[in-house]
């Protein structure tokens, strides 16, 4: 007997039926629906780094969503857009919320030109439903829908991405966040739930579509597809918990830092860890398909949240390029500017330069191609770019109140001041002069 497409189908179709035929008394009881009814006011929605949370319609208990792979046109920062993957016109796709106890039924419809699939990492379920393309199930071929549907046995911090073709359908967007809720509450109060995947993306300089052949030349380092100054600052009340709910799809792994706090990784995959199990950090390295939570009570003031891989906090970088630091390189400006109009070299000196000759000069670079470094502060240049943001802690913000309230007005004497213009100011102590 020939094996064809359309009898895995409905093969797949069939066991589906008899999954959901197995588990009738598992959902008589209600749990898709009265879990979720009774923990309705027991859990905070999470805030989405500029994303949003995809809704969810009722049926006989169980919450169906509806995803849809398409291709989409999305914007890193303002003066860069692309020609991306994603689910329901963004990348990452929506947030799927949803109650441990549930039942859920999720549609998934391709209108990409290539099969795709969707797997639910770090979510138990059967085998049949984890969408894997050939292994678990036939992929789900242009133009058709699939359903997925599975009761949340679990909570924590997870996402979704394809299992079909991954190396492109990654690398060019395709990625979301699903987050379950614990069906008994939190035993700590969260007052702000914030979330966000991070990725790394190769965009030629004057390109429009991410390369997904790259493997390790990446030019742009995101969270929820967004690079600095773009990516939305995380507006706090002071002395509120905070949850920063962290996934990781890139190909590295990333030491996050966060100024100004002592925070506890709490949780990730597995749910939210058992109190005794909770660690304090200031950085947390995120390894490559990782989730972890990062919790914290918030002190006024404006905080950076980043990678500290240096590399990561820059906008589009070249690569292999001549160390010119210390070089006396404006000898040859003349001639260059001959052969190419509008070329200025920089980095004799560091790179701080380049900000202020791309904002003040408007010096140009290639089409749809950011700078290095952005972004401007209450004192000046703040020479980032990538994965970096801000965590904005004020006193007296209302429940809920996200926007954002400008820069932080520090009390009388708290910054850091100017006490001489001499570079020969004091006595300092030196290696090479010892007293």
């Amino acid at each position: 007997m020939s094996v064809t497409r359309r009898s895995l189908v409905f093969a797949a179709g069939t066991a589906a039926l008899g999954a959901t035929v197995g588990t009738a008394a598992e959902a008589a009881v209600g749990r898709g629906d009265k879990a979720g009814a009774q923990h309705a006011r027991s859990w905070r929605p999470v805030r989405t780094l500029n994303g949003w949370a995809l809704p969810h319609t009722l049926k006989d208990g169980v919450k169906e969503f509806h995803l849809v792979a398409e291709e989409v046109e999305h914007e890193f920062a303002p003066g860069c857009r692309a020609r991306c993957w994603g689910y329901n016109g963004s990348t990452p796709g929506p947030t799927l919320e949803a109650v441990e106890g549930d039942r859920v039924r999720i549609f998934v419809t391709n209108k990409l030109p290539e099969p795709t699939s969707i797997h639910w990492h770090g979510i138990m379920l059967p085998s049949g439903m984890d969408g894997v393309s050939g292994l678990s199930q036939p992929g789900i071929g242009p133009g058709e829908t699939f359903a997925y549907e599975f009761t949340l046995r679990q909570h924590g911090t997870h996402m979704y991405h394809p299992h079909a073709d991954e190396l492109v359908q990654l690398g060019v967007g395709m990625m979301g966040l699903f987050i379950i809720h614990p069906a008994a509450g939190e035993s700590e109060p969260i007052d702000r739930d914030f979330a966000f995947i991070m990725h790394n993306w190769a965009l030629h300089p004057g390109t429009f579509r991410p390369d997904p052949s790259i493997m390790l030349d990446f030019d742009l380092w995101t969270f929820n597809s967004k690079v600095f100054p773009a990516i939305e600052p995380l507006v706090v009340r002071a002395g509120e918990r905070v949850r920063v709910r962290i996934g990781n799809v890139s190909m590295y792994n990333h030491p996050i830092h966060l100024h100004g706090h002592q925070f506890d990784v709490t949780g990730g995959d597995g749910g939210r860890w058992p109190r005794e199990r909770w660690r304090r950090e200031v950085t947390e390295v995120i390894g490559v398909g990782q989730m972890r939570d990062l919790e914290f009570v918030a002190v006024a003031g404006d905080w950076a949240l980043h990678c500290h891989m240096s590399h990561h906090t820059m906008n589009a970088m070249g690569h292999g390029i001549p160390n010119v630091l210390g070089a006396r390189i404006r000898d040859s400006d003349a001639g260059l500017e001959a052969l190419l109009p509008g070329m200025m070299n920089m980095g004799a000196n560091g790179m701080s330069e380049h900000q202020e000759h791309v904002e003040t000069m408007n010096l140009a670079g290639p089409a749809n191609t950011l700078p290095m470094m952005r972004g401007t502060g209450p004192y000046g240049a703040l020479e980032m770019g990538g994965m970096f943001t801000v965590v904005k802690a004020r006193s007296g913000l209302g429940s809920g109140d996200f926007r954002d309230p400008g820069w932080y007005q520090a009390p009388h004497r708290t910054v850091a001041w100017m006490v001489s213009e001499d570079p020969d100011f004091g006595n300092p102590i030196r290696a090479d002069k010892p007293t």
